[in-house]
């Protein structure tokens, strides 16, 4: 599987309510919940720091170790602190492998399309749309890769004959002003009675 599966350990936590969250994020644990699949909610703990960096990459799977069992989850609902956007609670759903191996291969065209578009001089952005729209539609994400470069290479390409055509027609403009005002110049110049 690619590098898109972080393994992180937990440690399980039986206070709760805002004085017990405060009292982990202080030891610089962030509380998460985790849940799914018909099991009981498990709430434990995760090192901050591990879980802001693993929470970086695109569809990111965690491989929770908690007691010598391993819980594989995805971030379901992350939240921050508004001013200071440090993690205050994350919710981690239980996934199967198979959802596990999609997200890997989603993640995998992602970072294919972002060197390919990087390499083009193309908006990164503009690929990593295109390609969470294919897929959400049903498409495999590798083909969705492909179709999201070249359809990022002629979002590229119009902008590029908007802004050549935009400057045409400001030269055109200013040509025709400078005409208008050699016009003007030679109307009101005194005509020579010979």
């Amino acid at each position: 599987m690619s590098d898109t599966q972080v393994h992180l350990s937990a440690v399980a936590r039986s206070d709760f309510g805002k004085g017990a969250a405060r009292r982990l994020r202080r030891t610089g644990l962030v509380p998460a919940v985790i849940y799914g699949h018909g099991t009981d909610p498990i709430h434990v703990a995760l090192d901050g720091h591990d879980l802001t960096q693993a929470l970086k990459k695109p569809r990111v799977v965690l491989a929770i170790d908690l007691d010598g069992a391993e819980h594989v989850v995805a971030p379901r609902d992350v939240q921050r602190d508004v001013v200071r956007q440090v993690l205050e609670h994350v919710d981690l759903v239980v996934i199967g492998r198979a959802e596990a191996k999609a997200r890997a291969a989603v993640a995998d065209a992602i970072a294919a399309a972002e060197v390919a578009a990087a390499e083009a001089g193309i908006d990164v952005s503009v690929a990593v749309e295109a390609i969470e729209a294919a897929v959400a539609a049903g498409e495999d994400p590798a083909a969705a890769a492909q179709a999201a470069i070249e359809e990022a290479a002629a979002h590229d390409q119009a902008l590029s004959a908007a802004a050549a055509a935009a400057a045409e027609a400001a030269e055109g403009e200013a040509a025709e002003g400078e005409e208008m005002g050699a016009a003007d110049a030679a109307a009101e110049a005194p005509a020579d009675d010979a």
